[in-house]
């Protein structure tokens, strides 16, 4: 019998960040002594007030299927947090709760994208945003930005990008991969752009909202006019560590809601059960209560910043928010490290993997050829031993 995939699955890219993370495990099974620097989950464990009360749902039988666009006392807990952290008004007919942030912005992928839909991506832009928008046949359209501008997409660039089949702009804020947070006056540049083209919708990542350290998140839907046609997708992942637990959700105009609500229960409807309590208990509490680790985070990130600075060829700048650095590595472009010749960043963080043990990963999955994704969701003592072994791996 022919074995014949369908070509949306030969279409799409095998996510880089889990294939060197995949890739890492291989070369630690075979007794290597790799350090990650490659996934984006934070290395603390979720805070004890959170495991109890998911230890309490247990006990207390929640074992049924959940609602589809998540419990209500849920989706009151997530409204009184879109009040108190972003200042936006939700009802609870504009909140679906999904199983990860990725399954909600697929969820809107897949009922707002035509066929021939054009989505902007601010260039390096997470990994999955041109898969799922391919998979919704979408056609992503990159909007490169450099290390000068920290990154950030400029209202020039966004209004270049825009073409009559322009359908949305996707972007997160903190970012991953460059750890950049827009300013309120740079999203009130761009917003006024988007508001003489009324029929372009964004979709606001704001996954890593509380990683920031900038002095204050601010959200897209929080601008003058962007209100109702932004989507706002969160979750619990990355700030409270929680990233198996698999919560995410949006705060959205009713229509996409209902839509998503629809699409999610032809696919996997309601999250999970014991989750979704947790998730009550994680997003009641103050943010006092995770900020050890975003203060970890900051120092991590000044130690990694000045470990890079050290090495020869690194150009960073400073990222305000997340736990990554994205530093451009071009200049060792056509360069021969001990016999093996470096043509992109693919082959640079491949190098870096196999002579230095240290797991990065390459900028051009997100967009980006001439840089790599550091994560410092590590140990310091990992942090100082991994860019000790780069340094001596370049020299």
């Amino acid at each position: 019998m022919e074995q014949k995939l369908s070509e949306r699955i030969l279409n799409m890219s095998t996510s880089a960040t889990l294939a060197m993370a995949a890739k890492a495990r291989e070369l630690r099974a075979e007794g290597k002594d790799i350090i990650g620097l490659s996934l984006g989950e934070p290395d603390f464990n979720t805070p004890d007030f959170i495991k109890e009360a998911a230890i309490q749902a247990i006990n207390d039988n929640y074992n049924s299927y959940s609602p589809v666009d998540g419990y209500a006392d849920l989706k009151d807990a997530i409204i009184t947090k879109f009040k108190r952290d972003n200042n936006l008004t939700y009802k609870p007919d504009q909140i679906v709760v999904s199983t990860g942030a990725k399954q909600s912005l697929a969820n809107i992928a897949l009922v707002m994208i035509d066929p021939g839909d054009e989505v902007i991506l601010p260039a390096p832009y997470w990994v999955s945003y041109s898969d799922i928008v391919k998979i919704a046949e979408g056609v992503p359209v990159e909007v490169p930005t450099s290390i000068e501008n920290d990154f950030k997409m400029t209202p020039e660039q966004l209004e270049a990008a825009i073409t009559p089949k322009t359908k949305m702009l996707w972007y997160s804020s903190p970012c991953n991969p460059s750890g950049s947070v827009y300013s309120r006056e740079e999203l009130e540049a761009l917003a006024e752009v988007l508001r003489k083209h009324p029929q372009i919708y964004v979709v606001s990542d704001e996954i890593y909202e509380h990683i920031n350290f900038a002095g204050g998140h601010i959200s897209m839907a929080a601008i003058e006019g962007m209100y109702d046609r932004t989507v706002t997708v969160n979750g619990v992942s990355k700030a409270f560590a929680m990233t198996g637990w698999r919560i995410g959700y949006i705060g959205a105009p009713s229509w996409i809601a209902r839509a998503c609500n629809k699409m999610q229960g032809q696919i996997t409807s309601g999250a999970n059960c014991i989750a979704q309590r947790a998730t009550i208990t994680a997003l009641e509490a103050p943010v006092s209560k995770i900020q050890y680790m975003i203060d970890e985070f900051h120092k991590r990130r000044d130690l990694v910043l000045q470990l890079l600075s050290e090495i020869d060829g690194f150009q960073v700048n400073v990222p305000e928010g997340a736990f990554y650095v994205f530093p451009n590595i071009s200049a060792f472009f056509g360069k021969t490290l001990k016999g093996k010749k470096i043509e992109n960043a693919s082959d640079f963080s491949l190098y870096l993997l196999e002579e230095a043990n240290v797991a990065t990963v390459t900028g051009e999955a997100f967009g980006n050829p001439n840089c790599i994704r550091i994560s410092y969701a590590a140990s310091e003592e990992e942090l100082k031993e991994a860019l000790k072994r780069i340094k001596e791996a370049l020299v």
